[in-house]
């Protein structure tokens, strides 16, 4: 199975200054401590470090309260053994929107250390998100006391596919002037750290199975309805990325074989009937301002009769596509997640019962639809795990 993209660029910018050779040292007696303690002589062993340069580093590491010691006898002798605190190994997650960025700073535990999102302008270019990214990633770093050293990497979530042979985000992203980038390798030069990125809609999906609720399923998809609409999925345990990264793209299911354009060039994808830039246009006419997700969300609840319309249409449309999805993959659980979560059972009735319609009826009444507990978090928390996944962390 193919896994997210990562580069391996060296990350130390300066290598022969004091402070990043430190620096570099420190990364990998923590990339030994992720497996669990050890022996300062062991991780001298296993670094290749001097036994003084270990005791120094692990010094500096418990002053920050990265790590802690405990004495123990070892073959006889009296040792310190060491280990990462919850805050010694954080991981960064970054979930990049059409408009919005957001950036969660996450422990060993899983535990949220710190969060901020932003808004970016409509059309945004990749630099200007990325160096957004870097400035929200410095602030959380200072308010939240979170030493730099203590980072392990970044997960990045993008809203479209991503070419995993070349690193770049292909044809199709809701982000169409980051189309062509190698966004892997300015995201590492930028954040001077590893890098994995990946398409939202599989880090929600790999969210629900770490920081949500269903942990012990084995088949889920993750439906994420925004300004696109892309699926994540979990087949057998693990994530589905087919063969070249590009999976999950159900946005592009045509629904009105004569219908509207659709920005990929084909006619009736659901993306045309069942996004929020489509609910927009539908309900902003009239208006003195465009809608946004938000006041669709808000003028559901208050039961206005045009948004409720609105809102089934999209989600019959929605459950139509699913059925198609579920017959060829039988998911147990299907979670829907994105902007438009806080219309619950509004949103998911409709696509329940497309589903229910246009499923093999086993599949159908044995297909979980439940909304996302994880809110606009979700993939910037699959980011985190993705992290901790390449780490060889799981959660207990």
């Amino acid at each position: 199975m193919p896994s997210p993209t990562r580069s391996t660029r060296s990350r130390t910018k300066n290598p022969g200054s004091q402070s990043a050779l430190r620096h570099l040292n420190q990364q990998r007696i923590i990339e030994c401590l992720l497996a669990g303690p050890s022996t300062q002589a062991e991780l001298a062993r296993q670094t290749g470090l001097s036994t003084a340069t270990v005791s120094n580093i692990v010094k500096i590491m418990q002053d920050a309260g990265l790590a802690s010691t405990e004495p123990i006898t070892s073959s006889g002798r009296r040792a310190l053994n060491v280990r990462l605190n919850s805050n010694g190994a954080v991981a960064v997650g970054i979930d990049f929107g059409r408009r919005h960025l957001r950036v969660v700073l996450a422990s060993l535990s899983y535990h949220v250390i710190a969060e901020e999102s932003v808004l970016l302008p409509l059309g945004h270019h990749a630099e200007e998100g990325i160096q957004a990214a870097v400035g929200v990633l410095d602030r959380l770093l200072a308010d939240s006391g979170v030493e730099r050293s203590a980072l392990v990497g970044a997960g990045v979530g993008i809203p479209g596919p991503i070419d995993r042979r070349t690193g770049t985000v292909a044809q199709g992203a809701i982000l169409p002037e980051w189309v062509g980038i190698n966004i892997l390798q300015r995201l590492e030069e930028a954040l001077d750290l590893p890098v994995f990125v990946d398409n939202d809609a599989n880090l929600g999906a790999l969210s629900e199975v770490t920081w949500g609720p269903h942990s012990g399923i084995s088949n889920l998809m993750f439906l994420k309805i925004g300004s696109g609409i892309g699926a994540g999925l979990i087949l057998n345990g693990v994530p589905y990325y087919g063969n070249v990264g590009i999976t999950g793209e159900i946005g592009h299911a045509t629904i009105h074989e004569h219908g509207l354009i659709c920005r990929c060039g084909n006619r009736g994808c659901l993306e045309t009937i069942a996004s929020t830039t489509t609910m927009i246009e539908l309900l902003s006419r009239g208006e003195d301002r465009p809608l946004t997700p938000g006041d669709i969300v808000r003028k559901a609840l208050e039961r206005d009769s045009a948004t409720l319309r609105v809102v089934d249409d999209a989600g019959l449309a929605v459950g139509r596509a699913l059925g198609n999805v579920a017959n060829l993959i039988n998911p147990e659980v299907i979670v829907v997640g994105g902007p438009l979560a806080g219309l619950g059972e509004l949103l998911l009735d409709p696509i329940r019962r497309g589903l229910i319609r246009h499923a093999v009826p086993v599949i159908g009444e044995t297909t979980t639809l439940t909304m996302s507990s994880l809110g606009d978090r979700a993939e910037a928390l699959g980011a985190t795990a993705l992290v901790f996944q390449h780490a060889g962390i799981r959660r207990n």
